[in-house]
């Protein structure tokens, strides 16, 4: 049986929306530093919005359906207190985006790169949008009457629509809405620089059209003048999935996804200018209930286009970083690896050392067998290449693909297609269970024997996101580490067997077990008057068995010390329950991704490296593998990342109990921006 924790309910915990909202603001909060390049401001802007796009679709969209399907009262106003309080959170938030984004267009003016409206144009280039609209925008249009229909029909929430006010020249009024083509045209396009200046000037999609609205209808109606305002709905991203997981799912997947597309909007985001007939038509339009949220903003949405504007000069943007070199020397990739344990950590070493290992092994004829879990990949991904090429070289490949990989379904049912038509042993995951683990399994024919190369790791193999996120990857040919590795794939493959696993803790068999019990070791040191400490550093500490056992471990003495990104319903500050747990989230340039749990265990410190998060789905309800450090300098590197993240007093927050993303007092202290200093410590190690 997988194990079961008795939850508590009577401890206190920090909402963990509210929380996530917090984390949001930390993100904001580097639009606002006016340290950080003006480029990377303005894509600061566009993370926020597509990070607030996601919290609607997922965390909004449970409680809302929480509160309209809950039973009690009680249940009901506590959820309908929940969505107030998200929402009167969000309108602050949005009101202090507007104003950052107002300051980030000032200080793009500042520079010499201008985002104009469509009304502050001048001759030359008003010219010029008249004959890109004509030429490259008016052909994607199709405006659709809405005051003469019951429902809205289908808008997708990807993108951004325009409700639009007609004035015709008899007096009649008309309403209509119409996409703009994101998807197939440029947000924001370049135009020529006024005259006799030296400047970059760009003006948005939206504008383009505002320039020529009236042309939209292509004279069918005597219009006299026109309006738009935009607007933006999110919908609820959840899937209904049975339970078999077969080739079937793939199909089943599918048909889900066009049932996403159909679900209920969640949220309306849209010109707070917008004539109120306008916005309660779109309102009735779109059948939006009592649990929804109403956002109002101002004439742009859809701002997580800004994670792509253009950058101009560098200048302007943070210094690309040169990842340290990774590519093994004479020997090959299977020398380097059994000549010693290889630790690394992107982005700031070179993530082509798993496309090597990958590419490597398929044309290697000492290589049987190349096993895989694929959770995220890149667009074009060098490591699904590698796998279809290992099946033209004769080896077995066996990969797991999970298909539920939330919003990366499309591209993973795409992937699962290509291995499968390939000849790879596509697997689809666990009945019940998603599979979010991080490891790579090379069986290699050595002086008659086998050898098991393993890697073990925090990240996705994806080449785009290893260039900003942050993540460790271990590869080792421990023999039996690597048994452990290959059982977690026999374990996918057949969850009714139970492997035992000499080294490492899997979700959903032994990795809760195995987390409090090293918290208990440490409570009952503190209890006997020994030092006792926790070193924790994750995406999300959300779990109440694990919160309760932390307060535990406070309580009885443990030093406790975490480093969160994004989520903490551990509420810190409070007297007799949280007064030796210190809590501090880092945001900078690079997303922190890691997971990492060490334990002073009596002296002989124990280093653990997981794809798991302190969340109750990653401990039950996925598979996710937490494996020791072994190597006594990968965990002096280890440490010491971690102690350079715990001393930022840069780009780090402290999570305080109202999680008010206080800086850290840095008087008297010397300055560390810990993402710079870690380069330059790994940096050195590497020219060592």
């Amino acid at each position: 049986m997988f194990y079961k924790p008795s939850i508590p309910n009577d401890i206190p915990l920090y909402p963990k929306e509210l929380s996530w909202l917090s984390f949001n603001e930390r993100v904001l909060q580097e639009v606002e530093d006016e340290t950080v390049p003006i480029i990377d401001r303005v894509r600061f802007l566009g993370i926020f919005s597509n990070n607030l796009d996601e919290f609607f679709r997922v965390r909004v969209a449970d409680v809302r359906r929480l509160a309209a399907f809950a039973g009690a009262e009680q249940e009901k106003r506590h959820f309908a207190k929940l969505l107030g309080q998200i929402n009167e959170r969000v309108l602050r938030l949005q009101r202090r985006y507007a104003r950052a984004y107002a300051k980030a267009l000032a200080d793009l003016d500042k520079h010499n790169i201008h985002v104009v409206r469509e009304t502050t144009l001048t001759e030359h280039q008003r010219t010029f949008v008249e004959e890109y609209f004509h030429r490259e925008v008016l052909p994607e249009l199709e405006p659709f009457f809405i005051d003469d229909l019951d429902t809205m029909p289908l808008l997708n929430e990807a993108s951004i629509y325009f409700a639009i006010f007609l004035r015709l020249k008899d007096g009649i009024q008309r309403y209509a809405a119409m996409e703009i083509p994101t998807n197939t045209l440029s947000r924001f396009v370049v135009i020529p620089p006024r005259e006799g200046k030296r400047e970059k000037v760009y003006i948005v999609l939206d504008n383009i059209i505002r320039a020529c609205l009236v042309e939209v209808f292509r004279q069918v109606l005597p219009i006299r003048s026109a309006k738009a305002y935009m607007f933006k709905i999110s919908r609820d991203a959840e899937l209904e999935l049975g339970e078999q997981i077969t080739q079937n799912l793939v199909d089943r997947m599918e048909k889900s996804l066009k049932r996403r597309k159909r679900a209920d909007p969640v949220r309306l985001a849209y010109d707070a200018e917008i004539p109120e007939v306008l916005l309660n038509m779109v309102k009735k339009k779109l059948k939006m209930g009592r649990y929804d949220t109403y956002t109002p903003g101002g004439r742009y949405h859809n701002s997580k286009d800004l994670m792509k504007f253009p950058a101009d000069s560098g200048s302007y943007i943070y210094k690309p970083l040169l990842p340290l070199p990774t590519l093994p020397g004479k020997g090959g990739a299977f020398a380097h690896i059994r000549s010693a344990d290889r630790l690394y950590y992107y982005p700031y070493h070179d993530f082509r050392v798993i496309t090597n290992l990958l590419a490597s092994a398929a044309i290697d004829p000492q290589v049987r067998e190349i096993r895989i879990n694929l959770y995220r990949v890149a667009k074009n991904s060098r490591v699904v290449a590698a796998l279809i090429n290992a099946v033209r070289n004769n080896k077995k490949v066996i990969a797991v693909v999970e298909l539920r990989a939330r919003f990366d379904e499309l591209a993973n049912i795409h992937w699962s297609k290509e291995l499968s038509d390939a000849g790879v042993e596509v697997i689809y995951g666990v009945p019940g269970l998603k599979v979010h683990c991080k490891l790579i399994s090379i069986l290699r024919r050595e002086e008659g024997k086998d050898q098991l190369y393993s890697h073990l790791g925090t990240g996705n193999f994806n080449e785009s996101t290893a260039r900003i996120y942050c993540d460790f990857s271990l590869l080792t040919n421990n023999q039996e580490l690597g048994l452990d590795v290959y059982n977690v794939f026999e374990f996918i493959r057949r969850t009714r067997r139970r492997p035992v696993f000499q080294h490492i803790a899997v979700s959903p068999l032994t990795n809760r077990a195995a987390l409090l019990g090293a918290i208990d070791r440490e409570i009952e040191a503190a209890e006997r008057g020994d030092r006792a400490e926790l070193f924790f550093k994750c995406n999300n500490l959300v779990d109440s068995q694990v919160v309760e056992r932390l307060y535990s471990a406070s309580a009885a003495g443990v030093k406790v010390r975490i480093i969160v990104r994004s989520m903490c319903t551990l509420v810190c500050e409070t007297a007799g329950l949280s007064d030796n747990i210190q809590v501090v989230s880092l945001v900078d340039k690079f997303l922190e991704h890691a997971r990492v749990y060490i334990f002073y265990n009596g002296g002989e410190e124990i280093m653990w490296l997981s794809s798991a998060d302190l969340m109750t789905r990653n401990l039950d309800h996925r598979v996710e593998v937490t494996f020791p450090i072994m190597n006594t300098d990968h965990r002096e590197t280890i440490r010491k990342i971690l102690e350079l993240q715990w001393s930022d007093n840069q780009k780090a927050r402290i999570v305080d109990a109202r999680q008010s993303n206080t800086k850290i007092a840095n008087s008297g202290k010397k300055n560390c921006r810990s993402q710079d200093a870690i380069y330059r410590y790994l940096k050195k190690q590497s020219d060592a």
